[in-house]
């Protein structure tokens, strides 16, 4: 690039959702190219269809259509825009000017909406289909990481606080199981787009029964096969001048709830990454701060987090929009829905590509997590070391209250000291507890404390995961670990 043309291209606002961190993929999906192609596929179709319809349609005008849907003069287009201030026009004239024969039939019988709305419908359908394997392999990268760790102890919390024990592997499938139900949402989201077809200017379809003289049939067969043509197997049967707005508001609600999910994982992740019992992907060179070159900030999960809050925020606008659109069609959805479709899409994809760099290189450290589960065991161990000493001969209630005391003894130690927690230590010496010495390492056997989360952990993924994630099996072979963007 030349040093002007990077001085013109540095002067600008560039949205960092594409500059720095998409994906090729739905980066092109949402690019000018895609959408002004696509607008000219529609007109070839629709020319398609009406000729084989019965209108004085040639080959020769489809042929010349058909040769020129990718020679697009985007400054012509621009002028034409700027002239006409109006961008359906602008293309139209455009494509008409290198197809001159063609000219005359372009856009006949349509509105704005044809090639508008029907372009919406399958840019996001696209959209889906580019999320979907991405799912799907972070869950089956995370999935790979709780089958390993399924019998690996960890605290559990409640409230931010330590509880029972789980398994790290257990912990994996909470956030495993969040993202199956995104999958399904996806899934049905994007089953359920249909097409808007060939409706005309406020959905009644009169431009074209005028077009075929009233033969109603005809108007109906074009709408089929205009339908087909682009790869939808139903459209809405009714609409206004556009498609309902309610569809963009499904779309980027399961966006939404996926940002949700993704928050929530990234950050129990930042959580244990504090506690040091787990963490992200750290670089050889990777610098975690400027001024602190010990730290190894989690900031791929702070990314995702990040983004997530603006993926959840944006199911706001087609919400206003659907409930603002007057009659048939207000153009104030315009504007909003350029940007914030796109962007509900693109951060998607951002937040899963980041997701699974990060699930591809998870770092656990058992060490620590054992040194956190031996500070709490021993409190969590006291009833079952009650029961054994019932077992033995005790009393109950004279139990309870001898380890109530060496329990109040050992937290004063640990809040007031800062000491390790000597409560098994105490027992250890106390007379009282001797007929049950012996059996104190079983007893604190941190595995006897998990219940079935290992078991729960392999059902989980045999009757749970691998049937969800069947389809996408080609995908996943193809697959390869992604390298993180900038």
């Amino acid at each position: 690039m030349a040093g002007g043309e990077m001085s013109a291209e540095f002067m600008k606002y560039r949205s960092p959702l594409v500059s720095r961190y998409a994906s090729p993929e739905m980066a092109f999906n949402f690019s000018e190219m895609k959408k002004f192609t696509t607008w000219r596929r529609l007109w070839t179709y629709l020319a398609k269809s009406e000729k084989a319809l019965g209108l004085t349609i040639t080959d020769e005008q489809i042929s010349e259509m058909e040769n020129n849907l990718t020679n697009i003069d985007f400054e012509l287009a621009a002028s034409e825009e700027k002239k006409y201030r109006h961008d359906v026009m602008a293309h139209v004239h455009t494509f008409g000017a290198c197809c001159p024969k063609a000219s005359p039939i372009i856009h006949l019988g349509a509105t704005s909406a044809y090639v508008g709305d029907n372009t919406d419908l399958i840019v996001m359908k696209d959209g889906f289909h580019i999320l979907l394997p991405k799912l799907a392999r972070v869950i089956k990268r995370l999935a790979d990481f709780a089958d390993k760790q399924k019998s690996l102890p960890c605290l559990a919390y409640t409230h931010l606080q330590p509880a029972q024990l789980t398994t790290v592997g257990k912990r994996a499938c909470l956030w495993i199981q969040d993202l199956l139900m995104d999958l399904r949402n996806l899934e049905n989201a994007s089953d359920n787009i249909r097409f808007r077809g060939v409706k005309g200017t406020t959905g009644t379809q009169a431009s074209f029964l005028s077009l075929f003289e009233g033969d109603d049939e005809k108007v109906e067969e074009l709408d089929r096969m205009v339908t087909e043509m682009a790869g939808f197997k139903q459209t809405y049967m009714v609409c206004g001048q556009t498609y309902s707005r309610k569809v963009d508001v499904d779309c980027l609600n399961v966006l939404a709830s996926l940002g949700a999910s993704v928050h929530k994982i990234c950050t129990d992740i930042r959580l244990l990454a504090n506690f040091k019992e787990l963490e992200e992907p750290f670089e050889k060179d990777q610098i975690g701060s400027s001024a602190m070159p010990y730290k190894r900030n989690p900031m791929r999960s702070e990314r995702c987090c990040a983004l997530s809050r603006h993926l959840i925020c944006l199911v706001q606008d087609p919400l206003m929009t659907a409930s603002t659109q007057w009659m048939e069609r207000t153009l104030d959805d315009s504007a909003n829905r350029r940007i914030s479709l796109p962007e509900a899409f693109l951060t998607a994809d951002i937040i899963l590509s980041t997701l699974q760099n990060i699930s591809e290189g998870l770092v656990v450290y058992p060490k620590v997590i054992e040194r956190r589960v031996n500070q709490e065991l021993p409190f969590m161990a006291s009833e079952n070391i009650i029961m054994a000493m019932v077992k033995a001969g005790g009393d109950r209630q004279e139990c309870h209250e001898q380890i109530r005391v060496l329990s109040q003894e050992a937290g004063r130690v640990v809040k007031q000291e800062g000491g390790d927690n000597d409560l098994m230590d105490r027992i250890r010496k106390s007379d009282y507890f001797k007929p049950i010495h012996s059996q104190l390492d079983a007893l604190l056997d941190p595995g006897t404390f998990t219940g079935r989360a290992p078991r729960q952990v392999t059902k989980f993924i045999e009757m749970e995961v691998t049937p969800s994630l069947q389809k996408y099996m080609d995908k996943l072979k193809e697959g390869g670990k992604v390298e993180l963007q900038v």
